[in-house]
């Protein structure tokens, strides 16, 4: 598939003068931690065969990504075909990225909690030639659903399963296809990306009904992940826990490509638990990590008597919703954490951070200030800068910003000087941090998680029993917030969460999309133009018992 990006020859040269790219791969940074410590540990990932772990040296992460690039590689993929995953946070995952990188593939990672509807439209956008789901993961059976949706996807060559039988077995048609690895050189030096080729295809979720691919290079990944190692002083001598998916871009950038650019060690949850973090943190000496204010404050939450195994655990970076500040004080007090605020998205990776040193108000009342080689500005409706402390909607140029959505050139939203509207609306204070305050784009976050509204609503609109649908955010103590669908029925009878929520279910929506609370209401708030007034409904929402 041909990819056409919005990279142009002035933003080239303006980040080359700059310094800011590092024109170079992410197999490089692979290739250099094996050259100098090629026994080192890498990664500590969970091992669904045997229920335990799996500790991969760096070499032995080179050798696995190897085999599985000459596999992927007799499969027919070539270069710029795109290779879809499916995974949890297993070394399956980390491997895969790298062996893409090695034979000019095109990665798209996919969160494992999509089902059917989102899958059959991602798969067939991107043109996968190949996927690569779990067998099973959570008692979901994920290589069923690809059996199902198969032939929806004409231009899917290949279906694997992590742990499948026969046909759909990876380890046997993928990792273990090719048995000898002596013309891997040769191939790698033919199909070696260039640093400004797509690496990445990301899924975002959008207000236009359809998620929105968005096109990374390895130059806008990298160069995010030596910033913020930089900015936030981390060493090859840090472990990373990672409990974030890694097809987000906080696992994808943070958790995977940081600890590689670093030498340093990786150690991967797949399923959140803050008990189960906390051992691992014990065993694995875990320093630093990244997630968003849920998982924190389930592991400040913890029982005393578990608090010591956090004690190597030194530093939290925090984003996808605003941190409490009492929640900042006891992971210092109680845990000896020190958390830094952080905002970004799918298109930009981390845009602003607060640094060690800040004060306590910069890390709870804002979302930190940009990185060197990011810009950002808050502007009126005319795109017009506005004095500090004023509302308005957030933009961001710079070194980590995407090369557009793919097949949608008319969404990439950036000017001609390269601003991107960000759909935020933030405040910026006279020292250049800022604070979101809002979204001007329809999109609930729920524990870091984007929920697509309109996505939601385009199903519920097809209910037999539903006139109109209006889903908004309702606050939450833990997740920050939740999925709440008011609705009017047709014959004016109630309609309960379970009716909705098996109708969504049986339509193939993932279940973290789904509504957690129903309201029926005799009509819906409207302007005098007709347009539902979602704002009297978050009203509404933001005064429901959440206890």
């Amino acid at each position: 598939m041909a990819i056409e990006t919005v990279l142009s020859e002035s933003r080239r040269r303006t980040m080359a003068a700059a310094g800011l790219w590092p024109n170079r791969i992410a197999t490089d940074y692979l290739d250099d931690a094996v050259a100098s410590h090629g026994d080192r540990v890498a990664l500590s990932a969970p091992d669904p065969r045997t229920g335990g772990r799996a500790r991969l040296t760096y070499g032995e992460l080179a050798e696995h990504s190897t085999r599985i690039a000459l596999g992927l590689a007799d499969l027919g993929v070539a270069k710029g075909d795109v290779v879809a995953f499916q995974l949890p946070n297993w070394w399956e995952y980390v491997a895969l990225y790298f062996a893409c990188v090695r034979i000019g593939a095109v990665a798209n990672p996919l969160m494992p909690i999509f089902r059917q509807r989102e899958l059959r439209f991602m798969l067939n956008f991107a043109a996968a030639k190949v996927a690569i789901v779990p067998a099973r993961f959570r008692d979901f059976d994920h290589a069923a659903m690809l059996r199902e949706i198969r032939p929806d996807l004409p231009g899917l060559a290949h279906v694997f399963a992590v742990g499948g039988e026969g046909e759909m077995s990876f380890e046997r048609h993928v990792l273990d296809r090719v048995k000898s690895t002596s013309g891997a050189a040769a191939l790698f030096a033919a199909r070696r990306p260039g640093p400004d080729e797509v690496t990445e295809l990301m899924y975002t979720s959008g207000t236009s009904g359809e998620p929105k691919a968005v096109m990374h290079t390895a130059n806008t990944v990298l160069a995010g992940a030596i910033e913020y190692i930089r900015d936030i002083g981390l060493t090859e001598r840090d472990v990373v826990l990672m409990a974030s998916p890694l097809a987000h871009q906080t696992g994808f950038i943070y958790g995977m490509l940081v600890p590689v650019v670093m030498k340093a060690r990786l150690v991967l949850q797949d399923i959140w638990s803050a008990k189960a973090a906390a051992e691992l943190t014990a065993e694995e000496g875990a320093t630093f990590t990244m997630a968003s204010t849920p998982f924190l404050a389930d592991m400040v939450g913890l029982p005393e008597q578990e608090r010591p195994k956090l004690a190597t655990l030194k530093t939290w970076v925090c984003a996808g919703a605003p941190i409490p500040r009492v929640l900042v004080q006891r992971a210092k007090s109680d845990c000896g954490i020190d958390v830094l605020s952080c905002w970004g998205m799918t298109e930009n990776g981390a845009v602003t951070l607060a640094r060690r040193g800040d004060p306590e108000e910069k890390v709870v009342a804002t979302d930190g200030r940009a990185i060197r080689g990011m810009e950002v500005r808050v502007v009126d409706e005319a795109r017009r800068p506005v004095p500090p402390d004023t509302v308005g909607n957030l933009q961001a140029r710079g070194m980590v910003t995407f090369v557009g959505y793919l097949k949608r050139p008319e969404l990439n939203a950036t000017d001609a000087e390269g601003w991107f509207d960000t759909g935020d609306l933030a405040r910026m204070d006279k020292d250049g941090y800022i604070r979101i305050v809002g979204r001007s784009k329809d999109v609930i976050i729920r524990g870091g998680e984007n929920i697509p509204v309109i996505e939601i609503e385009n199903l519920l609109y097809r209910h037999p029993r539903i006139q109109d649908v209006a889903v908004v955010a309702m606050p939450d103590p833990r997740l920050g917030e939740r999925a709440c669908a008011f609705v009017t029925s047709k014959d004016g009878k109630p309609l309960s969460l379970a009716e909705i929520t098996a109708f969504l279910g049986g339509e193939g929506m993932a279940k973290a999309y789904w509504p957690e609370r129903v309201e029926v209401i005799e009509a819906m708030p409207r302007t005098p133009s007709g347009k539902i007034q979602k704002f009297r409904l978050r009203e509404t929402a933001a005064k429901f018992d959440r206890h």
